[in-house]
């Protein structure tokens, strides 16, 4: 095979390994994203005492991430009073 037929070979291949879904993720482990967030109070289908903070980056906006039940997740608004009420009581000291 000439060096040409080989270089664009190995330049599909890096092409096709940069735009595959996984490129740069940990393997086996999903990052969730929320696009949106609600606003509307979903307190009572929060579950657990745990959450994580969304920074905004593109796709995605800043967002409390809340568990819900059967591993769901909820996206909702870090500047609602309901969020911020059910942050204060999951950082509490027992």
């Amino acid at each position: 095979m000439s060096v040409k037929i080989l270089s664009i070979t190995l330049l599909l291949i890096l092409v096709c390994l940069a735009f595959h879904p996984t490129a740069g993720r940990t393997p086996g482990r999903i990052i969730p994203c929320c696009p949106d967030v609600t606003v509307a109070n979903k307190t009572h289908e929060v579950t657990g005492n745990t959450y994580r903070l969304q920074n905004p980056r593109p796709g995605c906006v800043k967002a409390v991430i809340f568990n819900t039940g059967h591993g769901g997740k909820l996206c909702a608004s870090p500047d609602e009073p309901w969020v911020k009420n059910l942050i204060r009581n999951m950082t509490k000291n027992p």
